[in-house]
């Protein structure tokens, strides 16, 4: 007998069922296994990160902040210094055609610096007239990385064109910068070529000091002075390391006569000079500058008078602060008589080498 259900088709359906995995959208499959640290292909169980709190103070954020204050302070400066320069007077066009310019604070340059005994400012008596000398009388050879300076005695004797054999100060008060430049070169000789000038205005030179909070000097001997400019008690210092207001630091870089030292001459005057500029070169690198450094670039550029502008000016205090502060040579005497210097050729070739770097 057949069975009658073969090859009929049996009576159930099949129903397929959707797999709930813990990929499954909606699923809560991958929560569970991730409550319990079991997600595939993790070691070990995950704990949520914790986000860094917004306000949170670090080392890393206060060291930001030092920086960008740092950045912000040396900008101000910067502004200060390039409108400043940029607002005070040059030299007179004389002034520009004497000088040879041919030289860059890259390469090297050489730089006429002078300070006039011209009467004004607070340190100067304004009672006293007269044609303004050459006070002091430096050359500076400024190249990236370094600077060498060189003084010349103001009672050297020198030709100056035009007006004969007398000392070299005195070209300044017959005819100006100008003549002082051309006086200079053919008193150096040797192929020197100035290229820049700068004047010290006297007027603005205490205030400048000030700005910096003074400068340290070291004097050599103690300086008893009388009477002179608006020192009206004489100038007295110590020996050894002081430190001066503005007003004191014209005083000592000007100081004629000495009773404390009797046998002084033109050749310590002109060492207190570089003394000084020796003092306003480390204190301006000094931590308690910086925080007057907006104060100190805007009353630099106003000491001063020069072909100059803002980059240049720049660019030589660059290369003075980079060069290191060095020995200044001065001019030595062949003869030195009670009021005339007289220094030989060899002695001023010697002198052109070594501040342009030949020997």
């Amino acid at each position: 007998m057949s069975d009658p259900r073969r090859g009929e088709r049996p009576e159930y359906k099949v129903y397929r069922s959707r797999r709930k995995g813990p990929f499954r959208p909606g699923g809560d499959g991958l929560q569970s296994l991730r409550e319990r640290g079991r997600v595939p292909g993790d070691r070990s169980p995950r704990e949520p990160k914790r986000g860094r709190s917004p306000g949170r103070i670090t080392p890393g954020r206060v060291l930001s902040w030092i920086a960008f204050a740092v950045a912000g302070w040396l900008l101000l400066s910067f502004v200060l210094f390039m409108v400043s320069a940029q607002l005070e007077g040059g030299v007179s066009s004389e002034a520009e055609r004497a000088l040879s310019g041919s030289g860059n604070f890259f390469s090297g340059a050489t730089v006429l610096v002078l300070g006039s005994d011209e009467r004004k400012g607070e340190s100067i008596d304004a009672t006293q007239g007269g044609p303004g000398r050459a006070d002091s009388i430096m050359l500076v050879r400024a190249q990236l990385g370094g600077v060498r300076k060189l003084s010349i005695p103001r009672d050297a004797s020198a030709d100056i064109p035009g007006h004969g054999t007398q000392k070299i100060n005195g070209a300044f008060a017959l005819g100006g910068p100008s003549l002082m430049i051309e006086t200079v070169e053919n008193f150096m000789g040797n192929g020197l070529k100035i290229d820049h000038l700068i004047q010290v205005d006297f007027e603005d030179f205490p205030e400048f000091i000030d700005a910096m909070g003074g400068i340290t000097v070291r004097n050599k001997t103690k300086i008893c002075a009388p009477e002179f400019d608006n020192f009206f008690r004489g100038f007295n210092l110590k020996k050894g390391e002081r430190k001066l207001n503005g007003r004191r630091a014209l005083g000592f870089a000007r100081v004629r006569n000495n009773p404390c030292a009797p046998a002084e001459n033109d050749l310590d005057r002109a060492a207190r000079q570089q003394e000084v500029l020796n003092g306003i070169r480390s204190q301006l690198l000094s931590p308690s500058t910086f925080l007057r450094l907006p104060l100190v670039s805007w009353k630099a550029p106003k000491t001063i008078r020069t072909d100059l502008r803002g980059p240049g000016l720049m660019a030589l205090a660059a290369d003075i602060a980079t060069g290191g502060s060095g020995d200044t040579r001065v001019l030595e005497p062949s003869f030195l008589g009670p009021s005339e210097l007289q220094v030989s050729e060899a002695e001023k070739a010697s002198a052109v080498g070594e501040l342009l770097g030949e020997d």
